[in-house]
């Protein structure tokens, strides 16, 4: 009977050993991540010396930036898709090591998965970033119910390799999004916004401040976040991204609020935006 319990446990032990596994290599790769970044203040130091365009941050309350061009260009790791110098935004709870940005551990995320409900971000407000003329409209896609490591790398790996800009729809990878234009050849892509959440429509004039929707995670997300980025055409297929900086926004420094005009948010910044 001792030996059959026995049997019966090394399944077990070895499954629990591969998640902690997992886990260690999900906090060596985030605490690398953020090791890479160099701390530079807000400015216009990476943004390839063009003079960025600026707009106002397109969110409420206390924010993080993961992928930003005020650490590394390009932010997203490529210049496809506009996303040269995009910014992903989600909420995370900064006295918990890590900073997750839901509700449960690690464990959790990796074995059962995390509801959308449970991501601080989830069902935020999103706000147009600039006065402009609304362009383009994607909405309905549904979204995953929950986030999971393995589904979640899966149809990341999927959307990176399989996606073709010339027959695709773009909200395979952009999920329900909005477009934006700004100026002559500047378009604002706000991304993975929550399904039926769209409050404007194609040709409407919107004014810097404005609702447009809420943040959700459709699309090619691993989690409930804002997609944020400029862009030369309304075509996120085949836009080039061009940089921008926000007009406004606080950032975290010596237990205090700092602000920070036409900066650029570090993946280390606290920043925060009343509205």
């Amino acid at each position: 009977m001792q030996t059959s319990q026995r049997h019966r446990m090394r399944p077990r032990a070895i499954w629990m050993s591969i998640v902690v596994t997992l886990a260690l290599i999900a906090l060596f790769l985030l605490n690398t991540m953020r090791a890479s970044d160099n701390s530079m203040e807000a400015g216009y130091e990476m943004i390839d010396k063009q003079e960025p365009f600026i707009v106002q941050f397109p969110l409420r309350g206390e924010w993080h930036a993961p992928n930003t061009p005020g650490s590394k260009i390009p932010s997203h790791g490529s210049n496809l898709l506009g996303t040269r110098y995009a910014f992903d935004f989600i909420q995370v709870d900064w006295d918990k090591p890590g900073w997750p940005a839901y509700r449960g551990g690690l464990l959790k995320y990796l074995i059962s998965g995390i509801p959308l409900e449970d991501y601080y971000c989830w069902g935020k407000k999103v706000h147009a970033p600039h006065d402009g003329t609304v362009v383009r409209v994607e909405d309905g896609l549904p979204e995953r119910q929950r986030t999971k490591l393995f589904t979640d790398f899966s149809g990341a790996r999927k959307a990176a390799v399989e996606f073709d800009p010339v027959t695709d729809d773009a909200r395979s990878v952009a999920g329900n999004f909005v477009i934006i234009e700004l100026a002559n050849d500047v378009y604002a892509a706000l991304c993975h916004l929550q399904t039926d959440s769209i409050t404007v429509k194609v040709g409407q004039h919107v004014t810097a401040g404005d609702v447009i929707g809420n943040v959700g995670h459709s699309g090619n997300s691993f989690a409930p976040h804002l997609h944020f980025q400029l862009m030369n055409s309304m075509g996120i297929a085949t836009a080039q991204g061009i940089p921008c900086s926000f007009e406004r926004y606080e950032t975290f420094r010596n237990d205090t609020w700092v602000e920070i005009t036409n900066g650029i948010p570090t993946s280390t910044e606290r920043i925060r935006h009343a509205g």
